[in-house]
């Protein structure tokens, strides 16, 4: 359990005013308080939304993708769509964009928050580039950014915008356009290109780099861009922990070198394995590739203790913004046994683990009592509020308060007036 001042940094302070139509204070009533959301991005890839929205879906199906994503929608209210070029746009101008925004409506519809993932990578990009020079390829890449970063403004405003580039250069598994280009013109020479054209396609959207390579040489490239003037929105680190929990050490040493930057760190893609682990002399993680891998009960009580210690680690962490889980369901990504549900949806330990941070622990609902001029403060976990006196109900949020200035001063101003009949 975390000490009482661990979580400051999530929580601040709103007044609640009960008064009457002619002003009057209306004291000593209870005041129902319930948290309805976060502020706090809790995500997830939610790939597996566009089985909702397919038309070709037939009603079993699409009633047992409801089901997951009801589970889902209980922990998440932040979504990572899939934007990989080879299979947005697997031939040239026949683009996916119409399945995907059906998902992201459907999504949005229930308050989630979405994020595009990636608009430049190496790995799964466009096949047809291959037939083009240098030149060619780097305007389309460009022109790509700008389809779709436009087309889905206001819908999606946020974005890994570059995927992997410490490895992207030296990335010799096979040939493809996004390599040819980056040793071409440099790391650095191609993340201000694409961050470049991001910006400008959505001058308000929030832009990430994204990478799994958290040794120094990331640290390096981030500097380097900064130093260039990239407009680097948020870090993000991916996590995937095939191999085994990283530790509280590592995450805390991983944390502290990142957080030097000052911008805020979001933990894109995080996976934690519920059956055996993957042999540690494996390198690329791609190449574990084995018929069955089971959840198991051991694995499980393991998975949900990683879980949980990662989330409250992170969550006590005020550089983080964002954690995302990347694989709701077993089997989602490389067969791994990493999901927070079994493939037939049934909930596993670590999803009732995660389920109590968000839902509970991290959740402020109470009941108080109005003074004799009417008011009550509420301090709580920053997000989305109800607040219900004698049925009438008066929504609200509680904010991070703005650095600097005196505490009393801020709470002040947040005043919340509910009049009753």
């Amino acid at each position: 359990m975390e000490k009482a001042d661990c979580l400051k940094h999530r929580k601040s302070s709103v007044v609640i005013a009960a008064q009457r139509p002619d002003g009057s204070p209306v004291s000593k009533r209870e005041v129902e308080i319930r948290q309805t959301g976060h502020s706090f991005l809790f995500g997830c890839g939610a790939f597996e939304t566009l089985n909702i929205t397919d038309s070709d879906s037939g009603p079993e199906k699409r009633a047992f993708y409801e089901e997951r994503m009801e589970k889902w929608l209980k922990l998440f209210n932040y979504a990572t769509l899939p934007f990989y070029w080879g299979q947005f746009e697997a031939s040239e101008g026949n683009t996916n964009t119409e399945a995907v925004r059906r998902a992201a409506l459907w999504l949005k519809e229930r308050g989630v928050i979405l994020k595009g993932h990636p608009l430049c990578w190496h790995t799964q990009t466009a096949p047809w580039l291959l037939e083009l020079t240098n030149q060619d390829i780097l305007e389309k890449q460009l022109a790509r950014i700008r389809r779709e970063v436009t087309e889905f403004k206001g819908l999606i405003d946020m974005w890994d915008v570059i995927n992997e580039v410490v490895i992207m250069p030296v990335f010799d598994k096979y040939d493809n356009g996004i390599t040819r280009i980056c040793k071409e013109l440099g790391r650095v020479q191609l993340v201000s290109e694409v961050f470049g054209e991001a910006r400008r396609s959505n001058p308000g959207a929030v832009l990430l780099l994204n990478d799994f390579n958290t040794s120094p040489k990331y640290e390096e490239l981030i500097e380097a861009c900064l130093e260039a003037g990239v407009s680097i929105d948020a870090i993000g680190i991916q996590s995937h922990q095939h191999q085994g929990y990283w530790g509280k050490e590592k995450l805390l040493e991983v944390l502290a070198r990142f957080s030097r930057f000052g911008l805020p760190v979001h933990f894109t893609e995080n996976t934690f394995i519920s059956g055996h682990l993957m042999p540690p002399d494996i390198t690329d993680l791609n190449d574990y590739q084995i018929k069955e891998w089971p959840t198991t009960a051991e694995g499980e009580a393991r998975q949900a203790e990683n879980v949980e210690e990662f989330y409250r680690i992170l969550f006590a962490d005020p550089h983080v913004e964002a954690i995302t889980t990347w694989a709701f369901q077993d089997g989602a990504w490389l067969g791994a046994p990493a999901g927070l549900v079994r493939t037939d949806n049934s909930e596993k330990p670590a999803y009732e683990a995660l389920r109590h941070l968000i839902r509970e622990e991290w959740n402020t609902s109470e009941v108080k009592s109005t003074d004799e001029l009417g008011r009550v403060e509420v301090y709580g976990f920053n997000g989305r509020y109800e607040a219900m006196i004698d049925g009438v109900v008066k929504k609200f949020e509680i904010r991070k308060q703005e650095e600097g200035g005196k505490q009393e001063d801020v709470r002040r101003q947040e005043e919340i007036v509910i009049t009753l009949n």
